[in-house]
């Protein structure tokens, strides 16, 4: 264990043997550790399982294959035969991801120069 963790683990010890800890808010019930409020109730399960499971929703993988696809691209020649099929790839992936209502600036680098040039700005 950490040296920290030891340190948090002994007050929170002693909290408990003072008495510091007793008659909280929400004392006795359950952790609410995901906030699912907003998957209706009929899917809440299944979304559960799929995610205790590693599955990403649709948009969520697009957007992964989408990255490792541009990744990809930035080794590729524009001359060779794989560039205009990854590339159309991408572009398909884009179109979907756009679609679904999500930003595909990402692809583009904008965020990150965005990001450049907002820090030379404050110094």
């Amino acid at each position: 264990m950490w040296l920290i963790d030891q340190w948090a683990e002994r007050h929170i010890l002693e909290a408990q043997k003072k008495g510091d800890l007793d008659n909280l808010p929400g004392e006795g019930q359950p952790l609410v550790l995901d906030d699912d409020s907003f998957v209706p109730e009929s899917l809440r399960a299944g979304y559960r399982l799929l995610k205790n499971a590693g599955c990403l929703p649709p948009e969520l993988e697009q957007r992964r294959e989408a990255l490792e696809l541009h990744e990809l691209l930035q080794g590729i020649k524009e001359t060779e035969p794989e560039f205009q099929e990854v590339s159309q790839r991408v572009a398909l992936l884009e179109l979907k991801l756009r679609q679904a209502g999500l930003s595909t600036d990402f692809l583009h680098g904008s965020y990150g120069l965005l990001v450049r040039e907002r820090f030379s700005e404050d110094n």
